[in-house]
């Protein structure tokens, strides 16, 4: 098993008042040679809004975007004709495809926090789509639940990749085996809430580990811990 540890203090930092950011990868004004991504995991950014704030309408073409809301009430607003708000253990993801302009704004009391997720599409130049489920956190403990896959179905999102996206929530002393193809893939973990151990690393709150050359992960939780597992390609 191949690996690469990502702390959540060298992260990379953008604050501008109603917007803080912490970015896993290069992404607006945090540039990182060593860090532009992560097989076809190319953003991973933890964003907290301040009430009142937001993104102004703005274009995507061919990207795989993915929110998972944390906390908080945010509107969704786009050029296809959808108007949500999406809440707390919500997900969307819109396949960005030929193009599309969308906003979102806390249009709440509470700080929003929510992960923004970019995954490079298959196939280029789709018809553009939205959707959104909510996974209410209380039916994944002790397991992890598939939010986002490339195979469609009425549990969770749809992706245009071969790429899958799933939450854990565990109690203490607990832990998971996860089973992933070796050919093409690896797996990025980030922390939530917790610490969590994987081949005698300690991966804290709000840490990465990157995981590759491999075919089985064992997720061992030493305290209660929540936490997102993204498998994508390596190259396309």
């Amino acid at each position: 098993m191949q690996h690469i540890i990502h702390r959540a203090a060298d992260r990379g930092t953008k604050d501008i008042g109603w917007l803080i950011s912490k970015f896993s990868f290069s992404f607006s004004t945090y540039q990182n040679p060593v860090k532009n991504a992560f097989g076809l995991l190319k953003t991973f950014n933890d964003d907290v809004v301040k009430p009142g704030g937001g993104f102004g309408l703005h274009p995507h073409t061919n990207m795989e975007i993915i929110s998972v809301l944390l906390q908080g009430k945010m509107n969704h607003k786009d050029s296809m004709g959808y108007s949500d708000i999406v809440e707390k253990d919500w997900v969307q993801i819109m396949s960005a495809g030929t193009g599309l302009r969308h906003e979102e704004y806390n249009v709440g009391d509470d700080d929003v926090q929510f992960l923004q997720i970019w995954i490079e599409p298959k196939l280029q130049n789709i018809t553009p789509r939205y959707q959104r489920r909510k996974f209410a956190k209380e039916n994944r403990k002790n397991k992890l639940q598939t939010i986002v896959s490339n195979e469609e179905g009425q549990q969770h999102c749809w992706i245009n990749q071969n790429a899958k996206l799933s939450l854990g929530w565990f109690e203490a002393g607990s832990s998971i085996n996860y089973t992933l193809s070796p050919l093409n893939k690896c797996v990025y973990i980030f922390v939530l809430d917790g610490s969590l151990h994987i081949n005698n690393e300690v991966i804290e709150k709000r840490d990465a580990m990157g995981i590759w050359e491999t075919e089985l992960i064992t997720i061992q939780n030493e305290q209660e811990c929540e936490f997102i597992v993204i498998e994508v390609p390596i190259n396309q």
